[in-house]
């Protein structure tokens, strides 16, 4: 399973949002290119990169994006309020791997199936989550599809993945959670990603067992030291040990 680690930029300072609050950001006072190379040197194989600016329609943090994917050494995946597939082109042609779409999928699925197919597996598709519903534009509107159907509307496409966030457990810690993207990720003909339950290692553990998750995103616990991210790696890529044979 591979550890995305993330940066959330906002106002080109690293942060990270309460509730998906963007009005209320928790700030770290960390350089975000030196912590971007501090994620490939720990042996991340891929970052996350979010520009909350982006997402509000502001003018973002362009020249601090562009040096990390310039010079952090390792693949970026790059969200932020997506919103025409000339956007998408642009930043692919900048050097970002991956583009991540939300709203975008949801209000105009024929631009990203434009671009995934322009652009095959580089790009994603975030899948947000909340009661059992799908949710668009930052978490505050509810759409009319199922989560379930919106994935099955991509089946066709040469997506890299998708993003699977529980809003509820985003907001408290959900039981239902593993459940619920475990259920997602069966029917989704692309890798799922999965974003919001990474708290611990513990948590990394648990859903590296978890059939048809390839991956995690992990932004707080790496910024707040709940988690380091080498060990976090050490957890995701660590074999099943032996097990017994029984007569």
């Amino acid at each position: 399973m591979l550890i995305y680690p993330t940066i959330a930029l906002q106002n080109g300072r690293c942060v990270s949002l309460h509730r998906g609050r963007i009005e209320e950001p928790q700030i770290w006072h960390v350089d975000p290119i030196a912590k971007a190379r501090g994620f490939a040197a720990d042996g991340a194989e891929w970052m996350h990169v979010t520009d909350l600016d982006w997402v509000i329609g502001g003018d973002g943090n362009a020249s601090i994006i562009e040096e990390i994917i310039l010079h952090s050494g390792i693949p970026v995946q790059l969200g932020g309020g997506f919103r025409s597939l000339e956007s998408i082109a642009k930043w692919i042609d900048k050097g970002a791997g991956r583009i991540v779409v939300s709203s975008l999928a949801a209000q105009n699925p024929d631009i990203v199936k434009q671009a995934a197919k322009r652009f095959p597996d580089q790009i994603v598709v975030a899948v947000d989550v909340f009661q059992g519903q799908l949710m668009t534009n930052g978490w505050r509107d509810t759409a009319a599809i199922t989560p379930a159907d919106f994935i099955a509307a991509f089946d066709d496409d040469p997506l890299a993945a998708f993003i699977v966030t529980d809003i509820d457990s985003d907001i408290a810690d959900s039981d239902g959670s593993l459940g619920m993207i475990s259920q997602l990720a069966d029917g989704a003909r692309s890798p799922v990603i999965v974003r919001g339950l990474s708290r611990s290692l513990d948590d990394i553990a648990r859903l590296k067992y978890v059939q048809h998750i390839s991956g995690a995103i992990i932004g707080r616990a790496l910024f707040d030291k709940s988690i380091a991210l080498s060990d976090a790696l050490a957890v995701a890529n660590a074999r099943p040990g032996p097990t017994a044979e029984f007569i």
